[in-house]
């Protein structure tokens, strides 16, 4: 039962009401309670009223919505050799981006200070300031205490462990609550939000410079105990091999199928690359040995998919991240389906990503909005 009007937002919100008649049936409560949360969330701009819907029993009634524009979420998406961000008003449509370019290898007190210039200077050449945002969603490739929104053991970020990224940029943007995430997490609930809010369980493969899964199962995002669910790139599936990972170890499947590994065997044909983002402008070209290659990484992907898929009986599997293409999703089709049981996938879609990179700064925006928008935190706001 909601007990304040930030759970009739949450209706408005999650579309399970759309007008004071559905917020009536859907709660039960008197229609003059109902009233009086409405007004509220009227009078602080959280909702507006949208034109009437069609005439039942003789009478129109007005929508209810809730209201993107009241304020903005500033975005911030680290990679591991450039950084996107963005200001997005409260539905993920972006108003205003920059990138920049800066290697997560020198060390998260440089990065945060180039993001925290190129964010200010952003927000002023749009006359925004602080007072503007409801949050900053930043996102890193490596887990994320879900506890404390600081990285934990990053495999390919040295020097990045535990630092306390929230309170290094509350000096550039003080009183803005700051949420981490991690890259494949952030994607994934992008994508949910965009096209798959009625699936109840859904999996992003991020196949970059690391590979890593998201996962959202009931609209949330789950992160595991220590922020490291979905971290695939880390399984070993060639304990022979000679192939160093970032995390040390030899033989996981980042140090073999990702684009890092990619990259490494087309230089080794002659074809330089250092990176995923480079092996991805190759599959543009059209080059056979890239196609190759990233195929053939795809099917070392789908081995490990096929255990997950069996563990978490997904209604979608997305493929993302810079080698995302119809070369990977072959390879990842190919063995996936082949050693998984048909009963965790007869109902499963296996398709590419639909956002491209703008998944995770879709992702970022909403759970800044999912985490100030939340019933306690409306209420709480309200009742101050």
């Amino acid at each position: 039962m909601p007990t304040g009007p930030g759970d009739v937002l949450d209706l408005i919100r999650h579309g399970r009401a759309g007008t004071r008649g559905d917020v009536l049936q859907v709660t039960g409560l008197s229609r003059m309670t109902i009233t009086q949360r409405i007004d509220a969330l009227l009078a602080a701009g959280m909702i507006v009223e949208g034109p009437t819907t069609e005439a039942t029993g003789g009478r129109r009634r007005r929508s209810l919505e809730f209201n993107t524009s009241q304020s903005h979420v500033l975005v911030t998406a680290i990679d591991t050799t450039h950084t996107r961000i963005a200001v997005t008003d409260l539905g993920g449509a972006v108003l205003a981006e920059d990138s920049i370019e800066v290697a997560v290898s020198a060390g998260p007190s440089a990065v945060l200070d180039r993001i925290a210039s190129a964010s200010a200077a952003l927000l002023d050449k749009h006359d925004l300031g602080p007072d503007r945002l409801c949050g900053l969603g930043l996102s890193l490739p490596g887990p994320v205490d879900p506890e404390s929104g600081r990285p934990s053991q990053p495999p390919i970020l040295p020097g990045w462990d535990a630092y306390p990224i929230a309170e290094h940029l509350q000096s550039a943007l003080p009183g803005v609550p700051v949420l981490t995430a991690n890259d494949a997490d952030a994607a994934a609930m992008g994508e949910y939000a965009a096209g798959y809010s009625h699936v109840r369980s859904l999996c992003l493969v991020k196949v970059s410079t690391g590979i890593g899964t998201g996962i959202v199962i009931d609209g949330r995002s789950y992160s595991g105990v220590d922020g490291g669910a979905g971290d695939i790139g880390h399984v070993r599936v060639s304990p022979r091999s000679d192939a160093r990972c970032q995390c040390g170890l030899t033989g996981c499947l980042a140090a073999v199928a990702s684009g890092r590994a990619v990259a490494a065997e087309l230089t080794a044909l002659g074809i330089p690359a250092t990176s995923g983002r480079e092996v991805r402008d190759l599959l543009r070209a059209g080059n056979a040995e890239a196609a190759r290659l990233t195929q053939e990484a795809g099917q070392r992907i789908g081995e490990v998919m096929a255990t997950v898929v069996c563990l978490l009986n997904p209604e979608v599997v997305l493929i993302g991240g810079a080698l995302a293409s119809a070369s990977l999703l072959a390879g990842i089709r190919e063995t996936l389906y082949r050693l998984a049981l048909p009963r965790a996938t007869r109902h499963m879609a296996l398709q590419l990503g639909t956002l491209g990179e703008d998944a995770a700064v879709a992702g970022l925006t909403r759970l800044v909005v999912d985490q100030q928008f939340s019933p306690d935190a409306v209420n709480a706001k309200l009742r101050a």
